[in-house]
């Protein structure tokens, strides 16, 4: 049964948002889970601004996180099907009215209405796990990409990317607004290094091919010594056949002139004859003339092939010596197929081609390559002209940085906060550009600058990554933020007014949820949603509801006191929510 109750009163509704911009809209609009992990099925809205989500430690807030991941493209697992499922269906909506996404949904041929995108994600028992993006079938690979753009979530292990240096590099250039720059640098750097990797070739090409020169000249003067022509091979083979069978293709020319032009009974004699006894007709049987004209034309032309295949008979005279020429001479082509692998003359023309062009692109590599050079050269000093402009935005961007981070930290109990970014050119330069980018941190006044994951406390990156993604989320058009536990290792004032800061995110079109045990944090979101655990006879389901004002209290009152309500505790808990409202 679906557990899900409406938000608070619109008087005390008023007092939670007041201040905030009132153009603020939902983004996650809605998530629906079905038969995930100890998820029966789970329906919920979610509001605008800053929420917070409670919970006792195993009631199911990294369940519904985990589906979230699945939403935002991470591996499926079967085996978060709830037992006895056949899949798992995890479904969000999404309000983009606010935020420019059209060109995404236009690059990958998704259907898109200006205002609503929902996700949806399925995984079978099998394995088999399928993605839609508004109702079309898309890749796991496109889904993650819309992820990004939808929903950070920022959970406790996201922390350990404060020590790295591509994270930190990225804040920079968030912060700087120096996309543009940066794909502009990114295009000059893949030129650079393609005109690098053509310099490269050329050199151990030319390398290899001084190594092999004696041996292409020696290839190329046999091949050229040769003195192949285009169709000799052809011509060589047939006068060889013929040189070799002239004895016997003489005496058949000889018989057939016989055949045709003897004096006693040729067939030339016999026509011409004939024709003379049809011609003596033609005056009293017409048809006679008819017949000898026609046999007249038979008579010339078998005269005509009679002394054709005459003179060919006197042609054909066995030749020895050119026999002998013709086949050194085939021999010879013969060889040189054997010897390079190829079965026609034509192939090796072609290779003795090749080595002709071999052995001048060696004679001009060094022409060659100091062309690809001056390329490279100009490549790079193109590239490096555009690295210093990214230098010098981000160096901008990291005296903001500086100055703002102090500001927020100082009031999150870090009195004496010392930060600084390092910018140190690179030892080599790399698709990112040649700054190599460090966080320096130190708590104290007098405290010596070191990288701040050697010297920051857990509590202190909590408030770290804090103020860095509030100062990301006003430069990033992110429409969801979810922080897990990001209150981990403060307590107090303190955690109060990290939820500020959360606060203030929420107000600035941004969606803010942060999953918290702490009731300082709690007590000022402006929706409060609680997740807890059912024990029932087929096993036991996690949910989550929207609480109103009582269940808001009776919730704060449980995170002060413990699993006993009592009177002082209810009443700790409707001061924090009035201070929270009054603030």
């Amino acid at each position: 049964m679906r557990k899900y109750i409406i938000s608070c009163s619109p008087s005390t509704l008023h007092k939670v948002i007041i201040g905030k911009n009132s153009e603020n809209k939902d983004m996650l609009k809605s998530l629906f889970i079905q038969n995930y992990a100890l998820i029966d099925t789970l329906d919920i809205r979610f509001e605008p601004g800053f929420s917070v989500i409670t919970g006792e430690t195993g009631a199911g807030k990294s369940i519904i996180l985990g589906a979230i991941g699945l939403l935002l493209g991470q591996r499926a697992d079967s085996k978060s099907i709830k037992n006895g499922m056949s899949k798992c269906v995890i479904e969000a909506v999404f309000d983009l009215s606010a935020y420019g996404m059209q060109e995404f949904f236009e690059r990958n041929d998704l259907e898109f209405d200006g205002k609503e995108c929902i996700v949806r994600r399925e995984i079978t028992a099998s394995g088999k796990s399928r993605a839609f993006i508004n109702d079309t079938p898309a890749p796991v690979s496109q889904l993650k990409e819309l992820g990004e753009m939808l929903i950070d979530v920022h959970s406790q292990h996201q922390n350990l990317l404060l020590n790295k240096e591509n994270f930190q590099l990225n804040v920079i250039d968030i912060l700087a607004g120096d996309k543009d720059e940066l794909q502009q640098y990114k295009r000059l750097y893949t030129a650079y290094r393609q005109a690098e990797k053509a310099l490269q070739q050329a050199r151990q090409a030319a390398e290899q091919a001084r190594t092999e020169e004696d041996y292409i000249t020696f290839q190329l003067e046999q091949l050229e010594n040769a003195a192949l022509k285009t169709g000799e091979q052809e011509v060589l083979e047939q006068e060889a056949e013929t040189l070799t069978h002239a004895e016997e293709i003489k005496q058949a020319l000889y018989q057939a002139e016989n055949l045709l032009d003897n004096e006693q009974n040729g067939i030339v004699n016999v026509l011409k004859e004939t024709t003379h006894l049809l011609d003596n007709i033609g005056k009293v049987y017409p048809d006679g003339n008819e017949l000898a004209s026609r046999m007249e034309s038979c008579y010339i032309e078998l005269k005509d092939l009679a002394g054709e295949i005459a003179g060919r008979t006197e042609q054909v005279e066995f030749n020895p010596e050119r026999l002998e020429y013709v086949n050194e001479r085939l021999n010879t082509i013969y060889d040189l197929q054997q010897k390079h692998r190829v079965d026609t003359l034509e192939d090796l023309l072609r290779i003795e081609e090749e080595y002709r062009e071999k052995l001048n692109a060696i004679t001009h590599s060094d022409e060659h390559i100091q062309a690809l050079q001056q390329q490279c050269d100009q490549a790079l000093e193109s590239m490096k002209k555009q690295a210093g402009r990214l230098t010098s935005l981000r160096q901008k961007a990291a005296s903001v940085v500086e100055r703002q981070m102090k500001e927020k930290l100082i009031p999150l109990g870090i009195p004496n906060v010392q930060f600084k970014v390092e910018l140190t050119p690179k030892e080599v330069p790399d698709e990112t550009g040649t700054d190599k980018i460090n966080f320096l941190f130190s708590a104290n006044k007098n405290g010596q600058l070191q990288p701040i994951s050697q010297v920051a406390s857990g509590g202190e990156i909590a408030r770290v990554m804090l103020s860095l993604k509030a100062m990301i989320s006003g430069a990033v058009k992110l429409p969801t933020i979810i922080f897990d536990e990001i209150d981990t290792g403060v307590s107090g004032s303190i955690a109060e007014k990290m939820a500020h800061i959360m606060q203030e995110m929420g107000a600035l079109n941004r969606q803010v949820i942060s999953i918290t045990h702490l009731p300082q944090i709690a007590a000022l979101g402006s929706t409060h949603y609680k997740v807890y655990k059912e024990d029932h006879a087929e096993g036991t389901s996690s949910h989550i509801v929207q609480l109103d004002e009582k269940g808001r209290v009776e919730e704060i009152a449980h995170m002060l006191s413990g699993t006993t309500l009592t009177d002082a505790a209810i009443n700790n808990a409707k001061e924090l929510l009035n201070q929270s409202y009054r603030k």
